[in-house]
Parts: C-alpha cells; structure tokens; sequence
C-alpha cells in the first residue's frame, strides 16, 4: 500500500476531551474519529486492526468446532418480553416502531435471537453437540460513553452459542471455549487475567471474565503477585484467601465473558430436543462473548510508548513501514520500491512512504501508528549501500546490506514478536 493513497489523517495535537491513552493514540493515528457521543467511524487503519482480530477469532472459533452464522440486528420486542429481559436492560435498549406498529430494537445482545432460531430448526440429540457464533454490530444506549471504544452506543461483539444434550457436553464446551479465548488473546498480545465472575442478568451457574489491566479500566481486579489468584469480588483490604499476601488492585478492561447458561433461555422459548428414550428436554446451553471493538483500546492501552502506539505481530494494520527519505532521489526510490515489492511477494503487510514529506515527520507518523519494522532508506544507503531496520518495540536500530534485510526480518520476528507465530 502506497502512504500518498492511504486515507491516514494523522494528528499533532492531542484532542481536546480524550479520556485515555488509547483513545488519544486511536484519534492521533488515524484509526478513528467521533460522529456523535459513543459513535465511531474506523477508518482504514483502524479497520485493518478490527479485521485482523475477527480473523484471529475466526481461526480460534472454527478450530474449537463451532460454525460461523450472522443473525438479524433488527429484533422483534416480543422475544425480550417473552424473556423477561425488556425489564432487566431496558433501559440501554434502542425501541421503535416501524411502519406496521410493531416494536423493534435494535439488539444489545442475541440470546433471545439463537434461541428462538435453535426451537424452530433442532430437534434430535444427534443433531448435538452445536456450537454457533457471529461477528456482529451492538447497539447498547450508554447514559454515558467513555474512553473511546471501550464503552461506546455502537460496539462490535463476537457472541457464540453452545447446545448440549447433558451437562458433561456443556463443561466439555465450557472448558474448549475457555482455552479458544486463552489462545485469542494472548495472539492478540494481550496480557489477559481470568477471573470467576458473577453471571449477573446473563443467567447461569458459572461464568467466567477475561479482564486487562489497563490505568483507563472502569472494572477493579484483585491479583495475587504471589500464586496468581485473581477475583473481582474481594473487598480491597483483604489479604489473599489462598497465600495470605497482600493483593494487587489493578484497573481493568473487560474483554470477554463466558457463561454456563443452563436451561434458562431453552425452558422459556421452549426450545427442546428428543433425547434417545424419546423424551423432550430442554437443549443446555452455553454463553461467549468478545468485545471484538474493544480489543483494540485494550491493545493500545498494553502496548504503547511516548511515540505512539507499538502493535503486536499478529495485530498491526501494516507488519512494515517502508520509508524512503528522499523520494526524489532516484536510486533511493527505486531501491526502496523494490524492497517494497519483494517484501510484499514474500507474503508481509507493507506501507511504502512515497510521500515528499521530511524525515522527521515520517519518523514520527511510523512511530505513532506502531508499525513493527521500520526500514529505512536514507544517506547510509547513497554512501554505504546499507539499510536500516528499526524494530518499534524494543527502539533496536540494525544497519545492513539489502541482501541480508529478509533473513534479518526473520530472525527479528522470531526474537522480539509473537512465539505463536509461523514464518
């Protein structure tokens, strides 16, 4: 991708009434900006970041056994009252009429949707175990938006639906999705805490939190440096139930929340299946929901500098930045168009900096939108024929031959980036 066609509007200044670093960094780079209170358009880079976490969660999700679907955000209001659930979060819920008077809204979550898809279309044991998930738009009527994307009116959810025959399948499920989510975030490269929680208004016997610190976090976590035990629900000034060391109140940014919900929604909408003695029971399901948009704050919020944002491997809109200082220099640009080319046919994400602008304003534009690898052509290559290759994270600054750029690509991903990833 060419940085003069890239649709990147950058920012000097910090904008005025930003609550965090990661929604400063997410306006300054260019991978957001508000239309209205808790409404965000992602722009290119920021839509980049979005689909390489929907594609890590894909691969995780299709890998544990479960099928993509996408089901409808408009949602008829009869289901939530029919659930009882109009009353419990009404208050966060877009309602309307269309033009035949029914009540609509738009929905804050799909419980009640699969739900009532699963009664009309499952009927045998044999058609279980099922697991079901979408990438979906959320719309939620926050009282008050805060820190960007982390609460926000219109959010993107990953939401999968587990449907077991006894409870052995349900644990079995439980425990799958619990590792899946272990995998997707730490491939997201995030430091994440796992916390039993309270199941709240989901319902259920057993739900568990992925939360990550982070200073701009609305949630509180109690960790034990000592033997790692984590919970939400002991008070601040107690010692650690299992060691006795005092405990760590870290702010934190939910992630992800998955539940055990039982029979609760399959009694009320009836959705039931015959078992092998010829019996109707209810199906038993399960619960698992990432904040696929809010991933992202949380990112930014864990991997960050004065410079600006410093993305992990896997999550990078672009993998390298390729930054030709002086572009009217022919062997300088040629060269560097090359080296563009050839990284792109080895199979990396490149940016390629075309534009006429002076050195330290591509320096600070690659350091604030947090591309890994930085390649530099500049007076070293008139003189020496050498490149530089600065690695974002650590600042490493290498000098080499353009003959030994891929092998030191390679090496550098090996040792600085992600371990759960393949060359």
């Amino acid at each position: 991708m060419f940085y003069s066609k890239t649709f990147i509007p950058t920012l000097k200044e910090i904008p005025q009434e930003v609550e965090s670093i990661s929604q400063q960094l997410m306006l300054r780079a260019g991978l957001i900006r508000l239309l209205i209170s808790g409404v965000y358009s992602y722009l290119p880079l920021g839509l980049r970041v979005l689909q390489r976490a929907e594609n890590i969660i894909r691969q995780e999700m299709n890998s544990a056994g479960a099928q993509e679907l996408l089901l409808p955000v408009l949602q008829p209001e009869e289901l939530w009252l029919k659930s009882g659930r109009d009353k419990e979060i009404g208050q966060v819920m877009f309602r309307f009429n269309d033009r035949r008077s029914r009540r609509l809204c738009l929905g804050p979550t799909h419980e009640e949707v699969i739900t009532e898809l699963v009664k009309n279309n499952l009927f045998s044991y044999r058609q279980l175990p099922l697991i079901l998930y979408q990438i979906q738009v959320k719309f939620r009527d926050e009282i008050r938006p805060r820190f960007g994307l982390v609460r926000s009116c219109e959010f993107i959810m990953k939401d999968a639906y587990s449907f077991d025959y006894d409870q052995a399948g349900l644990n079995r499920n439980y425990d799958s999705m619990l590792e899946a989510y272990q995998r997707i975030f730490k491939r997201c490269g995030l430091n994440c805490l796992v916390v039993e929680a309270d199941p709240g208004l989901m319902g259920g016997n057993l739900s568990h939190e992925f939360m990550v610190p982070a200073r701009s976090g609305e949630d509180i976590v109690f960790y034990c440096p000592n033997c790692k035990f984590t919970d939400s629900q002991i008070k601040e000034s107690a010692p650690c139930p299992k060691c006795r060391e005092a405990l760590k109140k870290l702010n934190s940014i939910e992630v992800g929340h998955i539940f055990q919900l039982g029979t609760k929604y399959s009694k009320i909408f009836q959705a039931n299946f015959i078992n092998q003695q010829g019996n109707q029971n209810p199906v038993i399901m399960g619960c698992y929901g990432i904040g696929v948009s809010r991933l992202i704050p949380a990112i930014i919020e864990q991997n960050h500098d004065e410079n600006g944002i410093i993305w992990p491997w896997g999550i990078a809109p672009f993998e390298i930045c390729v930054l030709p200082l002086e572009v009217n220099n022919k062997k300088i640009y040629q060269a560097a168009l090359g080296i563009y080319r050839n990284l792109e046919k080895a199979g990396f994400s490149v940016l390629f900096d075309d534009r006429d602008e002076r050195a330290g304003v591509k320096f600070k534009d690659a350091d604030l939108t947090g591309i890994p690898l930085q390649i530099v052509l500049g007076g070293k290559f008139l003189k020496q024929g050498k490149l530089e290759l600065k690695i974002r994270r650590t600042g490493e600054r290498i000098i080499l031959a353009k003959s030994r750029l891929l092998a030191e690509i390679k090496k550098s991903i090996k040792e600085t980036f992600d371990k759960t990833l393949s060359l």
